[in-house]
This record gives C-alpha cells, sequence and structure tokens, in this order.
C-alpha cells in the first residue's frame, strides 16, 4: 500500500519567499506516484487558495485540496462539538471563511466560542471583547500554541503570544487545535480517509511536528533544513524514524 504524507510548509517545502531545495521535486512526485498527501500549516491567517497562489509562485504547484490549514482543522473540531454554533472571532480571513464554511455563525452576541488565530493586526478593542465574552462564559479556542512566527521583516507574534496574553487576563487556558496536538493531524487524516498506521509526518521542529506525529501513531521524517539542527535531537526524549537533509532524500 503506497504511503499517504503529511508534510508541513515552512522551513520544509518553503522558506521565506523561495522554495527549499527538492521541495519542487518532492511534491512532484507525490503526485505522479499517486501518493495522498497534505501540506499542513499552523497558520490560519490564509485560506487553501491564498496558500496555494503562494506556492504556485515560487514553482511548487499543488491544488488547493492538498492544503490542510490549523483554521481548517479547528472549524472541523467546532462542527464535532457544537454543530450551528456561535463564535466571535479574532482573525483573518482563513479562519473566517473555514468557520462560516461549516455553518459557524459569527458574531459578538453572547457566543459561544471565543476563537483566537493569526491577524497581521490584532485590535486591542477586540483582544477586550474577547476577554470579556471568556470570562461571562464563552469557551476559549485558540488554532495553534506558536509564540511566534516569520515575516518578510522579521519574527512576529503568534498565536500562541496573543493567547498567553488573554489566559494571563481571564486565568482560563484556551484548547489549542494546531500542532502539536495530534487532533489536528488525525483531523487531517479522516479528510483523506487515511489510517496513522499507514501515514508519514514530514517536519521540521522536534517540538510539534515530530511529537505530533508520534503522537498520532504515524513514521516520522525530521528534515534539516528548517529550525532544528542535528546535535538539538538529543535534547528531546524522544526521536524521528528517519532524519533527512531535505525532502528532496525521501525515498517514498
Amino acid at each position: 500500500m503506497k504511503k499517504t504524507y503529511l508534510t508541513d510548509m515552512d522551513g520544509v517545502l518553503v522558506e521565506g519567499d523561495k522554495a527549499i531545495p527538492g521541495a519542487v521535486d518532492f511534491i512532484n512526485r507525490l503526485a505522479e506516484n499517486n501518493h495522498k498527501f497534505l501540506v499542513l500549516t499552523n497558520n490560519s491567517r490564509y485560506t487553501p487558495a491564498d496558500l496555494q497562489h503562494r506556492l504556485q509562485s515560487i514553482g511548487i504547484n499543488i491544488a488547493a485540496g492538498h492544503i490542510y490549514t490549523s483554521a481548517l482543522a479547528t472549524a472541523a473540531f467546532v462542527q464535532s462539538q457544537k454543530p450551528n454554533g456561535t463564535a466571535f472571532v479574532v482573525g483573518d480571513t482563513g479562519l473566517y471563511q473555514a468557520l462560516t464554511d461549516v455553518g459557524c455563525t459569527l458574531g459578538d452576541y453572547n457566543p459561544d466560542y471565543v476563537i483566537l488565530g493569526e491577524t497581521d493586526s490584532y485590535s486591542y478593542d477586540k483582544i477586550v471583547r474577547a476577554i470579556r465574552f471568556i470570562t461571562g462564559g464563552a469557551l476559549f479556542i485558540a488554532t495553534n500554541p506558536d509564540p511566534s512566527g516569520p515575516s518578510t521583516t522579521g519574527t512576529v507574534p503568534g498565536c500562541g503570544a496573543v493567547a498567553a496574553l488573554i489566559e494571563k487576563a481571564t486565568r482560563l487556558s484556551p484548547y489549542y487545535v494546531g500542532k502539536p496536538n495530534p487532533l489536528m493531524m488525525r483531523s487531517a487524516l479522516r479528510y483523506l480517509d487515511e489510517h496513522s498506521e499507514n501515514a508519514v509526518m514530514v517536519g521540521d521542529r522536534m517540538d510539534t511536528d515530530i511529537k505530533g506525529g508520534l503522537e498520532s501513531g504515524m513514521e516520522t521524517v525530521l528534515v534539516l533544513t528548517g529550525v532544528t539542527a542535528p546535535d538539538m535531537i538529543n535534547q528531546f526524549p524522544y526521536r524521528p524514524n528517519h532524519v533527512v537533509n531535505s525532502v528532496g532524500d525521501i525515498q517514498l
């Protein structure tokens, strides 16, 4: 049986506005050999169509249906917990669209949930309202725990950093849906109608990609093109099944 591949995006396929060497060949080989695969990202700002355009602009040809974001995983989770629920959202287009697509009503009247994701401009007023809704009984969900993220001008605060601010003010912790929560990876596998025993997680981070893959029951591959150097692997009590220089070295 052909293996199914889940692969992280930043640090694995792309670095800034460039494709990582070997990434184009890897995606082409997956498609040519009829492997099921998804590109996973914790960033909830963008829709799959937005990310498809970004990848195609640097030479990685991939359909939007092969891209799975933490916004999609969050929407699937909310739908499973409270179909047709209501949410006050602090985030961007990718999160808004994913939630409305599953029938979640967005608004600020007595919401069931406060859902936090990434945006390029966090509104102080919306953060204050989020805090008040949570203290008033709304359930707190965040798309991912990443404290920071990359941008063309340098490091920017991530969803996890803003979630920490809200948590400090409310004394209530959010439920994080994205990596390393195995929920996101299991949600992605359900999207593909695939089982973890036949799946491989490819990533550049030990603390999210490899940890989440391990806890989801998948085979794991660590690539060294992102944030993890070889001497950092021994800092963790778990190991990837394989370590390669780049995705171009993965044998399908």
